[in-house]
């Protein structure tokens, strides 16, 4: 069973994805903030990281750059879900090297697809 990882700051948006992900028949980790996504993904070696962008600590621009610049967690997808919705945003957030971008609010159906999609490979 595949392991994602939600990254996310505010408490209703982390339980909402959660519980659309483990719904869908994924096993699910949570991390507040990118500092505690760190320290987590050491142990639980996720196959997909669900990451907003604006969280205190660390945020997700910064997370995804560590990630991807680390040979043990580079091969993690990355999905930037966040409420910076502009088409600049999306373009930064690709070029931190994650593999999609997803505006909130979004239709249930549009992260599962995408997260099961990347998860394919």
């Amino acid at each position: 069973m595949n392991t994602i990882m939600v990254v996310e700051d505010s408490v209703t948006q982390r339980e909402m994805i959660s519980n659309l992900l483990r719904e869908s028949g994924l096993k699910v980790a949570v991390a507040r903030d990118g500092v505690e996504a760190l320290e987590q993904v050491q142990q639980i070696s996720p196959d997909l990281v669900v990451l907003d962008i604006v969280m205190p600590r660390m945020n997700g621009y910064e997370l995804c750059r560590r990630l991807k610049s680390d040979p043990k967690t580079q091969k993690i997808a990355i999905v930037m879900c966040s409420s910076k919705g502009e088409e600049f945003d999306r373009y930064w957030g690709m070029k931190q090297g994650a593999d999609a971008y997803i505006a909130k609010p979004f239709q249930p159906t549009e992260l599962v697809g995408t997260v099961k999609q990347l998860l394919r490979g």
